[in-house]
């Protein structure tokens, strides 16, 4: 077995776990693509070490940039049509699109019309476009192999009891502001909220976990991945993270995939897939667990859970308009512009004023709302 993998956003968290597992996999995986959308340093470092044949760069003036710094023959382009160029590479098997944000999209929709295997570790486009990029790849018979753990549970509870499916339980840890009263988020310091418990993430998609819209991002993700109705998705905060997540089929039995919290596990399968092969991570120790506990989410002080479960049942362009604007006021909130507690506020504003055609769903649609969300989500920023 041989994988030839191109690797969208290689010099973040999921780029460089994806790296690491790649590295450990020697002989079985091959990295043939790299892309970063401006770190140059780390992708020409990253060039040397793995050889691929391309990287892409954000814009033209870094390409020339990393041009100097990289190994001899390696090949440089720029932008989404480099992007797309990668993607079309004939001698890659699997694109893994670990870019954040919705930039994901057009080059993801590229990949499965040229009908690769994809590993996706972006929310967004699935939030987004999720019913035009689950169509696409039905059209094209083209399997995607979720990266994020959780997702990646269910994917892998699921072979051969899909049928049997009653619903779907996606875990959480509950992030850094799971024992800290609403009233006092205000009061907590930019660095605690970036800190969680389990994970070592970037800076958005930390903010994310500590309003639960991480969360609620999945459970939209979730919808498409799985095809299956949102109010048969349930949260559970779990704060060990040993239970990644569940199923439950229509007899009452659970289906749960446990690990200890290491991104490379769901990497490797999404990666190797439909193989298995020994992993370098620490195994799970059952005997030094002291327990497993499980509550339900606070709705109230979380309600970013609550405007992501409305946003999937009105359907259309309001997953695209919830995405930018959570996008939107955590730039904000980093730029240190607004308070911790405006986000929710700001998404559930944007959210109200969204008005969403009655037509079949285009990717104009999505782009004209996304724009739209982003500049009345600055707006109220300011």
């Amino acid at each position: 077995m041989l994988k030839r993998i191109a690797l969208l956003g290689s010099t973040g968290s999921i780029g460089s776990s994806t790296l690491d597992v790649a590295s450990s996999l020697k002989g079985k995986i091959e990295v043939t693509a790299l892309s970063a959308d401006s770190n140059i340093k780390l992708l020409a470092a990253q060039a040397h070490l793995f050889k691929p044949k391309v990287v892409c760069i954000g814009n033209a003036s870094l390409a020339q940039q990393i041009k100097k710094i990289l190994p001899f023959g390696t090949k440089v382009v720029c932008g989404n049509e480099g992007l797309g160029s990668i993607v079309s590479m004939r001698d890659v098997d699997t694109v893994v699109f670990a870019i954040s944000g919705s930039a994901c999209i057009e080059p993801l929709i590229a990949a499965i019309k040229k009908k690769k295997n994809i590993a996706l570790a972006n929310k967004e486009a699935l939030v987004s476009a999720g019913a035009i990029v689950m169509r696409l790849a039905k059209e094209n018979k083209v399997q995607i192999i979720p990266i994020d753990s959780e997702h990646s549970a269910i994917f892998q509870c699921l072979e051969g009891k899909r049928t049997y499916l009653k619903k779907i339980y996606l875990t959480a840890t509950g992030g850094p502001l799971r024992n800290i009263p609403r009233t006092k988020f205000d009061d907590l310091p930019a660095r605690f909220i970036l800190n969680h418990p389990k994970w070592k993430m970037g800076k958005k998609i930390s903010v994310d976990s500590a309003t639960m819209m991480n969360k609620g991002l999945e459970i939209i993700e979730a919808r498409w991945l799985f095809d299956v109705d949102e109010k048969n998705i349930e949260v559970l905060v779990h704060p060990e993270a040993i239970i990644h997540s569940m199923i439950e089929l229509i007899d009452g039995t659970f289906f749960a995939e446990m690990s200890i919290p290491d991104m490379r596990l769901p990497i490797q399968y999404a990666v190797t897939y439909p193989y298995r092969i020994e992993a370098r991570p620490k195994k799970l120790d059952f005997a030094a667990l002291s327990k497993l506990s499980f509550e339900k989410p606070d709705a109230e002080k979380f309600p970013c859970l609550s405007l992501a479960r409305s946003a999937v049942k009105k359907g259309g362009t309001y997953p695209a308009a919830l995405n930018i604007a959570n996008e939107e006021a955590v730039k904000n909130f980093l730029a240190g512009r607004i308070r911790f507690s405006r986000i929710p506020h700001i998404i559930e504003k944007v959210l109200g004023k969204h008005k969403a055609s009655d037509k079949r769903l285009s990717l104009n649609d999505i782009f004209d709302a996304q724009h739209w969300a982003r500049e009345e989500a600055s707006r109220l920023c300011h």
